[in-house]
Formats: structure tokens, sequence, C-alpha cells
């Protein structure tokens, strides 16, 4: 009989971890421009997660794009001094 390939799982660990951690932050998956390279993660209600798709829709943009912008406008890029 025939042997099954190998196939890695899909949840099947990464033989090195520290070198695959850095290999992610090294290609953006979003726009490159930028490198988005931080997934934020928060918890609203359904209703609360309704109202920001139909702003986003109305918009014509995506959530994560207007979420984006209000971060961005709320806490804004400070360049510090360096001592």
């Amino acid at each position: 009989m025939s042997e099954r390939p190998a196939r890695r799982g899909f949840a099947s660990r990464p033989a090195d971890p520290d070198q695959w951690i850095k290999a992610a932050g090294s290609s953006p998956r979003n726009d490159s421009a930028t490198g988005y390279t931080a997934r934020l993660t928060i918890d609203v209600t359904p209703d609360q997660r309704g109202r920001i798709k139909i702003a986003a829709f109305q918009r014509g943009v995506t959530v994560a794009d207007m979420l984006r912008d209000l971060l961005a406008r709320e806490f804004p890029s400070v360049e510090r001094e360096r001592p």
C-alpha cells in the first residue's frame, strides 16, 4: 500500500517559535507603507458592533480602516526628544 504524505496540521506549532515571530514582523500583511503589524482585540456588545458596521458602511470604508483613523485621531504619534 502507499503511505499517506506527511501534512502539517492547521494548528501545528512552528519548529522555532522565535524565528517564526521575527519573520511575521518582517512582512506586514496590510498596507506596506504604514506597516500594520499588531492586532487589537476589544469586546463590544452585539448592538454596538452593529452600529459600528453600519457607520463604516455608510462612510464607504471598512470597519478596520474607520477604527484606525479614529485611533490615529485620538492618539496621535508624538515625536519624543532623545536625551
